[in-house]
């Protein structure tokens, strides 16, 4: 193997002609006096600033890639400190006679390993191990070597037959096996990032509550949509059961901030609702408890939530409100027009007051005939209308529903009328979580 064809060191320019093309005759010493000396400055002027010229490179450097060749190496086929061919990636050569001593010249600046070995398969499940990111080459005997694809298949990148090490060879195995490695990082890391994607979706959705209402006589709807781009879940949080006397209690929460804790937190305090209240907590006993999840599980001492619950007697004819720092329920019936509940004897929300100075009074609550009770977030009334400061705020939202009603409109399909036009109102997504549950009392529920 010649050494023109594995690369050399190009010798550096010395002496007073260094740096000058071959085709640039020295300058002479009559050129040099019939040169017009430089005019001094002009009285009064100051004298220019000679600045140095930058040196223009005529190409970039070539790529450097560094190529770690493992094994004995007997025909001294790796001699040359690196191998070129013409314009290409300049791959410079680290060696190293076994993989003990490769592994003390592993690092980030190793792009390539070929392996030399007589276990060959036994090196590359080394390699892929301690060096996951590396891409790997095993020299082979010969094109159609069986070792070479077995190589392969558990892992290597590609494979270099013996006669193919020239400049051209080298080259060209290391280049494409450091992109088939690129290539191969990429997409593993594009799967796992949706598969981690996928698996949050369902977790996401399994948190979601499914209302227990079974014999109650009544129809749920509800909407959530999350102030997270791209996520299903955020610090909002509601949840309805109907226990074994035959009472509805119905729930809605926000936690307050943004982010994963936020919604992590809601579901938390979502799960001990339901836990609790078929435990036959209710009231302000419930409320305090569920302080007290809120305190032990919140991350800072900052964090509270917001509370409204319900307890809709069997009969359907009467329920108890309590509000914990929540905006008051919205109450539907017969022939009138909707008007928001009682808040006055509002208690505050969760986790801002310690026990003894916190208080939570019963608002007792008529509901005759047929009905609609809607329960939301402040999400639905903080949206702005228009361009200016003004917010929708919950005059804005009773004269909304009372339109969407008058339309016609229940169930879902409210719910959904409902956050549209808040969004529409607002001038596009709105920032904060959104939910509402909407119960209904109907002779055809």
């Amino acid at each position: 193997m010649s050494a023109a064809k594995r690369g050399t060191e190009r010798p550096t320019a010395t002496g007073p002609g260094a740096g000058r093309p071959a085709s640039a005759p020295a300058p002479t010493a009559a050129s040099a006096a019939a040169a017009p000396e430089p005019a001094g400055p002009a009285p009064g002027a100051s004298a220019a600033v000679s600045l140095p010229r930058q040196r223009k490179d005529t190409a970039e450097a070539p790529v450097t890639f560094n190529l770690l060749v493992v094994g004995d190496d007997p025909a001294g086929a790796f001699t040359a400190p690196y191998f070129q061919d013409g314009a290409g990636p300049r791959i410079r050569v680290l060696r190293a006679g076994n993989l003990t001593a490769a592994g003390r010249l592993l690092t980030d600046d190793v792009h390539c390993i070929l392996l030399d070995l007589p276990d060959v398969l036994e090196g590359v499940r080394h390699v892929l191990r301690v060096a996951p990111g590396t891409a790997v080459l095993v020299l082979t005997e010969g094109a159609d070597d069986g070792t070479a694809a077995e190589a392969v298949r558990i892992g290597a990148q590609d494979h270099l037959p013996r006669g193919d090490v020239d400049a051209s060879g080298v080259t060209r195995a290391v280049r494409y096996a450091v992109e088939r490695k690129r290539a191969d990082l990429a997409l593993r890391k594009l799967t796992e990032t949706r598969l981690r994607a996928q698996e949050n979706r369902r977790l996401e959705r399994g948190l979601l509550p499914t209302p227990l209402l079974e014999g109650a006589g009544l129809r749920f709807a509800s909407h959530y949509r999350p102030g997270r781009s791209r996520a299903l879940l955020g610090g909002d949080f509601y949840d309805t059961v109907r226990t074994s006397d035959g009472v509805v209690h119905a729930m809605i929460g926000d936690v307050c901030g943004h982010g994963p804790d936020a919604a992590a937190l809601g579901v938390e305090l979502r799960i001990a609702w339901r836990a609790l209240t078929f435990a036959g907590l209710g009231g302000e006993t419930l409320l305090r408890t569920m302080q007290q999840v809120l305190v032990h599980e919140r991350s800072d001492d900052e964090i509270f939530a917001t509370l409204c619950t319900l307890d809709i007697a069997p009969d359907g004819r009467t329920a108890g409100l309590y509000l914990a720092g929540h905006p008051a329920p919205l109450l539907s019936g017969t022939g009138g027009a909707p008007r928001l509940l009682p808040h006055e004897d509002g208690g505050p929300a969760l986790g801002l007051l310690p026990d003894e100075l916190a208080d939570w009074q019963r608002v007792p609550v008529a509901l005759d005939g047929e009905w609609r009770l809607m329960l939301y977030t402040d999400g639905l009334i903080e949206g702005r209308v228009g361009n200016g400061t003004q917010r929708l705020e919950q005059d804005g939202m009773l004269r909304l529903v009372s339109r969407l009603l008058a339309a016609g409109l229940h169930g879902d399909a409210l719910l959904d009328a409902a956050v549209t036009e808040v969004r529409e109102l607002n001038g596009g997504e709105l920032t904060d979580d959104v939910a509402v549950v909407l119960l209904e009392r109907c002779a055809t529920a």
